[in-house]
């Protein structure tokens, strides 16, 4: 047996982009609630209202509303994605399935000893599991959705509150503009952001990484 390089199968190098995906979003999580309190309580106070502690801003709609449409945008742009590439080709695209070569994601699974519980289960499972990962997406999706609308509403009923308005039902608010206005300009950002990496990749290049196609590969060769 080959000796292992155990610099090479430490947790960190294992698990490293995880981690640092992890780490980046727990900076941006924290840097956007202080500069969102701030911003709040500047709002409040313009409004004639005392500001508020930090912790109770974390229950706000004001910050619900901005985390989940975010939230709520990616998990879209991702089950769309991993959605549409089974069906759907880009020539010249490293994002895509080839044109003409069957594609090993494609394959009939086979039960194995190796395999996830599901395959070697068959069935139900096996047809569940064949899907998980939209299905995971979407579901995240729908939560996302969810939260943002009620952060949006309670938000919008806690600035009414503050200056002397009738309150809104959640009938009315989804009928009004401002929260399909949250949700589209998020939206158009990812579908953009998806347009990018599908045609850039045609005639662009990123040495050493799987988003890329090899530097030497001819524009037109569809697929890593």
């Amino acid at each position: 047996m080959a000796n292992i390089n155990t610099k090479k199968t430490g947790y960190f190098y294992r698990n490293g982009l995880s981690l640092v995906f992890l780490l980046f979003f727990i900076s941006a999580i924290c840097a956007q609630a202080i500069a969102g309190w701030k911003e709040h309580n500047e709002e409040r106070n313009d409004d004639g209202a005392s500001s508020i502690a930090f912790t109770e801003y974390l229950g706000t709609g004001h910050f619900v509303s901005a985390t989940f449409e975010n939230f709520e945008s990616e998990f879209l742009q991702m089950a769309l994605y991993v959605l549409l590439t089974i069906g759907l080709r880009q020539i010249g695209s490293a994002e895509s399935k080839s044109l003409e070569q069957p594609e090993e994601v494609d394959r009939e699974p086979k039960p194995s000893p190796d395999a996830p519980w599901p395959v070697r289960k068959g069935g139900i499972w096996l047809k569940l599991y064949s899907n998980s990962l939209s299905i995971a997406f979407i579901i995240l999706f729908l939560i996302s959705w969810a939260i943002h609308f009620y952060g949006s509403l309670k938000d919008e009923n806690a600035a009414l509150l503050i200056q002397g308005k009738p309150l809104v039902s959640a009938m009315e608010f989804i009928k009004a503009p401002r929260f399909w206005f949250e949700t589209f300009q998020n939206w158009q950002s990812e579908f953009l952001s998806v347009l990018g990496i599908v045609f850039l990749s045609i005639y662009l290049r990123q040495k050493g990484s799987p988003e890329s196609k090899p530097v030497d590969a001819p524009n037109m060769e569809t697929g890593k």
